[in-house]
């Protein structure tokens, strides 16, 4: 595929499932009384309030990069870690649930007839809505991660007996330049650890939310 064809075709997706993975992490903290994203102004599906520049571009040109994390004062909660637990899987679970509505959509007008050799519109919005369901579940699994500053540091740290709390800590210093190192090696020498990981549960996800045509679909 062209590269200008497919910086094109995964923009808008992935725009959108960083921008709603960042904004449901403000609209949870909100519901559970922390007002620190909206009076910052994160509180919104603008993706230029959520756009980190450098973040954005790796993820264009190496597969991993951030967004602009949205300002959590856990102060502001009542009850600081179940509070906290839920702003961290608000994230993974918007972007889990944003895959299985693309799915739904690629399932609606998907039609393997309209699929000729020849380039067009509508194979452009196909493809958009394979990358896109293929992008919000990497987000899913990835965040899901028990690696800080990743969402499931914090999920795990909200679902640990405080008694370990100290524990983790340790593990969490040397963590994630364990993850740096080995996404680094995976990029370069190409040996497909991630993927490995990554690759079973979005095939298993993205089958069940856009049917069999979706493991074709994404290796275009």
């Amino acid at each position: 595929m062209d590269k200008l064809i497919y910086y094109l075709i995964i923009t808008p997706p992935l725009l959108f499932a960083i921008t709603v993975h960042e904004y449901s992490h403000g609209w949870m903290a909100y519901r559970k009384g922390d007002p620190t994203a909206k009076l910052a102004g994160r509180l919104t599906l603008n993706p230029i309030s959520h756009i980190d520049i450098v973040g954005l571009l790796l993820l264009y040109f190496y597969g991993f990069g951030w967004a602009k994390p949205v300002p959590i004062n856990p102060n502001n909660f009542k009850n600081p870690r179940k509070d906290e637990l839920w702003v961290s899987l608000a994230g993974p679970a918007s972007n889990m649930l944003l895959a299985f509505a693309l799915g739904l959509l690629f399932r609606i007008i998907y039609s393997p007839y309209s699929f000729t050799s020849e380039p067009s519109s509508y194979q452009l919005i196909i493809l958009m809505l394979v990358k896109g369901i293929q992008l919000n579940l990497v987000l899913t699994v990835f965040n899901l991660l028990p690696v800080k500053p990743l969402d499931g540091s914090h999920i795990l740290a909200g679902l640990l007996p405080p008694q370990y709390n100290n524990q983790l800590t340790q593990i969490q210093r040397f963590a994630p330049y364990v993850l740096l190192g080995i996404i680094f090696l995976d990029y370069f020498l190409n040996i497909g650890i991630l993927w490995s990981i990554f690759g079973p549960f979005i095939i298993f996800f993205g089958t069940i939310f856009a049917g069999p045509e979706f493991i074709r679909l994404i290796y275009i």
